[in-house]
């Protein structure tokens, strides 16, 4: 990896731009969340329907069903409790475990009636319950089965389930915020029958069991029993779709997490939740070019580099965009922070969108490096030696320019 103050313009520029400095042509850094509110760096791991899986933080690799001749895609992606392991699942039930995330069994050769949408491990991680989009339940080790869904007419499938704290019960919820409890399951309330501005992705229990969030696809937050409403992002929605709410240890605020792992905070949430495991689908042009920075990973750094063999900095910016998102801008890194789409706060970073390091936070031709921004305080750059991923605040702040662009 290389320091920071040894990218030079030579070894990331590709070519040096000609151009007499004037001052950048972006808002002054006054007007930005400036530097010191870059994203928070978060653990996480981004799945696709193929099954490729890429870690980001401390989020270690442990294996991935995309190198396996997959029946159906990848639905689900779930860590175990500590963090060591994770289970991905394929809509017809295939479990494919790695790390210290045991096998207990799968619904991969039975034939459903409805796809597997999620997966939900018992507290002690010793088994799992699978369940399908018509509320249909699968135990496996030892979890009990205390009832489903299956067979019984819905309005709207089922997005996702829950245990209880004591694992002697689970919630069902579909994609109207219509909520299904069993065992010692309680119903606390629901948004089933009541309008939505986005349909409900997720939902997570109060650590006592006794109340429950719903989450919506635009980070609406809908709480129930003792479950508290902290805020949401449901009124300023992010271009990639919120997946997952975390609450915090002591209950008393919750991170809602969009699927490129953004992080938005509330209540006592400081920091990053644990970490999480993500379905990552391309939604926005941002997140098409980002897929194919991914599958640049590894490729060797090239002065000059435009691909497929290998990349600089830039070389890497414009192919994972013209490529990925059939979007063209300028090819050389100060260039492109002078004109390429339109200015981004830090603290708006979206996925795909450019961030760069310059020795001059007011002139755009100071500019020496680019990379491609991922999701919660994440890139993917050509530095070093090769494509890699890498974390926002890896050099610090200090040569981080005020503003990202967005092609």
């Amino acid at each position: 990896m290389l320091l920071l103050a040894a990218l030079s313009a030579a070894t990331c520029l590709g070519v040096v731009s000609a151009a007499t400095p004037v001052a950048a042509s972006t808002p002054s850094p006054a007007d930005l969340s400036g530097p010191d509110n870059t994203p928070t760096p978060a653990n996480f791991w981004l799945a696709t329907p193929a099954g490729a899986v890429w870690q980001f933080g401390s989020a270690q690799y442990y294996g991935a069903p995309g190198t396996l001749q997959l029946t159906k895609p990848i639905v689900t992606m779930v860590p175990t409790s500590d963090g060591q392991g994770y289970w991905s699942v394929g809509s017809d039930g295939g479990v494919f475990a790695y790390g210290d995330a045991p096998f207990f069994g799968s619904t991969g050769a039975i034939a459903l009636t409805q796809p597997i949408v999620g997966l939900a491990p018992t507290r002690d991680g010793k088994g799992y319950w699978l369940v399908a989009s018509d509320g249909g339940i699968f135990a496996f080790g030892d979890a009990p089965f205390y009832g489903s869904m299956g067979g019984k007419p819905l309005d709207k499938p089922i997005v996702a389930m829950a245990s209880t704290p004591d694992g002697k019960g689970y919630w069902m919820v579909a994609s109207d915020g219509g909520m299904f409890s069993f065992g010692d399951a309680m119903f606390y309330g629901s948004m089933g029958g009541k309008p939505l501005a986005q349909p409900i992705v997720a939902m997570a229990p109060t650590h006592d069991g006794k109340g429950y969030w719903q989450l919506a696809a635009d980070g609406g937050i809908f709480s129930f029993g003792d479950a508290m409403f902290y805020g949401s992002t449901g009124g300023s929605p992010e271009p990639d779709p919120a997946q997952r709410i975390v609450a915090t240890h002591t209950g008393s605020g919750y991170w809602i997490v969009d699927q490129n792992g953004t992080l938005h905070h509330f209540g006592d949430a400081v920091g990053a939740p644990p970490v999480q495991a993500l379905m990552f689908s391309p939604v926005t042009a941002g997140d098409k070019a980002v897929l194919f920075a991914f599958n640049q990973l590894g490729k060797p750094y090239i002065w000059g580099g435009n691909g497929p063999v290998g990349y600089d900095c830039s070389g890497l910016a414009l192919a994972s965009w013209q490529h990925g998102a059939g979007v063209t801008f300028a090819r050389v890194a100060n260039d492109q922070y002078h004109t390429a789409g339109v200015p981004v706060a830090l603290g708006d970073l979206a996925a795909g969108d450019l961030v760069f390091w310059g020795s001059n936070q007011t002139d755009w031709t100071s500019v020496y490096h680019t990379a491609i921004y991922v999701g919660g305080g994440q890139i993917v750059e050509s530095t070093g030696d090769h494509v890699q991923l890498n974390s926002l605040d890896q050099w610090g702040s200090s040569d981080i320019m005020p503003v990202g662009r967005r092609p």
